[in-house]
């Protein structure tokens, strides 16, 4: 397994202005350090317990993003070093990761997840929910936040078709958002969408954020303690 010869693969066909996030989740903090040492910044994971240990050991400039579904009541274990929660499927997970961004005297980037899939089992407000929630306009008053953009993840499927279509309704909803509540916020500027499968229709759809894991560290090792 060559870390460094498989990012610079992807990087390879990655557009200009596209950010590759390293899905580092369970996989070592060496194999992480191998991807840092070969010039990769921004890692993801899932689990906050693990992410957590991780940062305790790694370099202190990795830009730490938390791909997977948000517990209000671990908000508070990664506010003091997390740099973008992506997965904030309710307006109460704003409020908390302000609250805990206060108390760590920082501020954390956020990422609206939207359900786009067909599947039940992903996570995410549906269009109608996150509409609802920034018309009625109380994140206004979150100081310790910014709302950066959306997040979403779409079916696992062949049909390339769906897929393409549910990434390009992720990318109108976005100019939706852009031109009605963050038109004078430069930075609400991320659409994330895509992973090792299915990148590249993302990023033909629109997505300027790809997450990226099993092709840069090879399988997961589920075997990692937790």
């Amino acid at each position: 397994m060559d870390i460094k010869e498989n990012l610079n693969r992807i990087k390879a066909t990655l557009p200009a202005g596209v950010r590759l996030v390293a899905v580092s989740k369970t996989h070592p903090a060496e194999m992480i350090q191998e991807a840092y040492d070969a010039g990769q910044r921004v890692f993801g994971e899932n689990k906050v317990q693990e992410m957590t240990a991780k940062s305790q050991v790694l370099p202190a400039d990795i830009e730490w993003h938390f791909i997977g579904h948000v517990q209000s009541n671990k908000i508070r274990m990664m506010a003091p070093y997390v740099s973008v929660i992506q997965g904030i499927d309710s307006f109460d997970k704003l409020v908390e990761t302000d609250r805990q961004a206060a108390k760590n005297g920082r501020h954390i980037t956020c990422y609206l997840q939207l359900h786009i899939a067909s599947e039940e089992t992903k996570f995410g407000f549906s269009p109608d929910e996150c509409s609802a929630m920034l018309e009625q306009g109380d994140w206004r008053n979150l100081r310790n936040i910014t709302i950066g953009g959306v997040m979403g993840m779409a079916t696992n499927t062949d049909d390339e078709a769906q897929v393409l279509g549910e990434f390009r309704r992720l990318k109108e909803l976005f100019d939706t958002y852009k031109a009605k509540y963050f038109s004078a916020s430069p930075e609400f500027n991320t659409i994330s969408a895509g992973m090792s499968g299915d990148y590249e229709l993302a990023i033909k759809s629109g997505s300027n954020m790809v997450r990226i894991g099993s092709s840069i560290f090879g399988e997961r090792n589920y075997n990692l303690k937790k």
